[in-house]
């Protein structure tokens, strides 16, 4: 004897894409479950029906009054039109040199990621109508899509969808910005080399880091099929006494014409063109000008556009690239890998990181941390909560403290 249809207990009948019926567990009546595209959700009506028939009636005639409802958005009203009104004034503010082109970057990868991007999600929605409960489910569904990210990313999304509205605000299309709450952020210290009187001679990691890139290329090391030269031992000396950022855009983007030699004291003045926060005049500590003549010792015949290291390398990025493999070889030789403190990986960055942490211990306390920010293109704030409060107080510094000027 077959089953009556309409005494079943199926999981869900579709009806069409998005819609459908089903009958839960001691219930003789059936739900209507419809997809809510916009709030990225199901919306769920009882039909009142106990006939699967009249219950399929009732589910199109919800489906479609819904449908009604949705009054496409007025183009002046959506969220995506100050989306791109932000994106168009902060363009124009980098492009006066106002602001960093990592703060525009970051706003463009905030707003228009093709995956879960502030576009994608909100779009389309009147500005006039989101909440802080929108907000809130839309960093609920980005926790459970990517796990494994930082405060610091999740923070910026926030920031970005903050300006959008200020956009709005400002126009007068919306009078109060809804809540945002922000995500706790932990500081993790930046991973350095110990250097001497940090701890004692024999064990200055920063000397044997130095040492082990002049014995690669005296031992005329091989790293996927390209010799180590001095010119490695001279990057990593270049980095800790420029303070420069060890990427395409600050480290490898110098050319002949950036630099010039001062003196009184005697320095380098790099200018950074394009770097993480943007355009930057600087002063680097003496040892960088050996460096830089010793690069201009190694290629006599350069010329002014030409980049001061790795200069046959047209790929900038590949010039990176090949000084990465041979620093990663010279930690794995050294045994250098992780940081034994932090247990964070030691990369080209950490000799930046060492070249702070040395300017605040070895000026004991002295050196003007203002200066030593715009030098190394960052802020006082960063200096302060990765470098300056994870470094050990000694007696010069406890000294500066208690001094009363000269």
């Amino acid at each position: 004897m077959s089953k009556n249809p309409d005494t079943a207990s199926p999981k869900s009948i579709p009806i069409f894409k998005g819609v459908s019926i089903y009958r839960v567990s001691n219930s003789k009546f059936w739900y209507v479950r419809v997809w809510d595209s916009e709030r990225k959700k199901y919306t769920v009506r009882g039909t009142g029906e106990t006939s699967s028939i009249l219950a399929r009636k009732a589910a199109q005639d919800l489906a479609i009054t819904m449908l009604k409802e949705k009054k496409p958005v007025e183009r002046e009203f959506a969220f995506k039109l100050y989306c791109l009104k932000l994106l168009r004034n902060e363009t124009e503010v980098v492009a006066k040199n106002k602001r960093s082109i990592g703060s525009l970057k970051a706003m463009k990868w905030c707003i228009e990621n093709d995956d879960w991007g502030l576009i994608k999600r909100f779009g389309d929605r009147d500005v006039r109508e989101i909440t802080t409960r929108d907000f809130r489910e839309y960093m609920n569904y980005l926790d459970i899509k990517n796990p494994d990210w930082a405060p610091s990313s999740k923070n910026t999304i926030l920031a970005t969808f903050r300006n959008v509205l200020k956009v709005a605000q400002e126009e007068a299309t919306i009078d109060v910005i809804p809540d945002t709450p922000r995500s706790k952020q932990k500081d993790n210290p930046r991973p350095f080399f110990k250097f001497f009187p940090l701890v004692s001679k024999k064990d200055d990691q920063y000397q044997r880091v130095l040492n082990r890139a002049e014995q690669m290329a005296q031992d005329n090391e091989i790293i996927r099929w390209i010799p180590v030269t001095d010119e490695l031992r001279d990057i990593l000396l270049f980095i800790t006494h420029s303070f420069v950022r060890p990427t395409h855009s600050e480290l490898y983007a110098l050319r002949h014409k950036d630099v010039t030699i001062a003196a009184d004291p005697r320095r380098l003045i790099i200018t950074i063109r394009d770097g993480k926060t943007g355009y930057r005049v600087a002063n680097t500590m003496e040892a960088a000008v050996s460096v830089y003549n010793r690069a201009c010792e190694r290629y006599p015949e350069h010329r002014p556009d030409d980049h001061i290291f790795l200069p046959t390398y047209l790929n900038r990025l590949t010039a990176g690239k090949v000084i990465q493999r041979q620093f990663k070889k010279l930690m794995e030789l050294e045994k250098l890998d992780r940081d034994p403190i932090t247990n964070l990986k030691h990369s080209l960055y950490s000799l930046r990181h060492t070249a702070i942490c040395m300017r605040i211990l070895l000026s004991g306390g002295k050196v003007n941390i203002y200066n030593l920010a715009k030098t190394a293109g960052t802020s006082v704030d960063q200096i302060e909560r990765f470098y300056a409060r994870n470094l050990p107080l000694n007696a010069e510094m406890a000294k500066n403290l208690q001094s009363f000027g000269d």
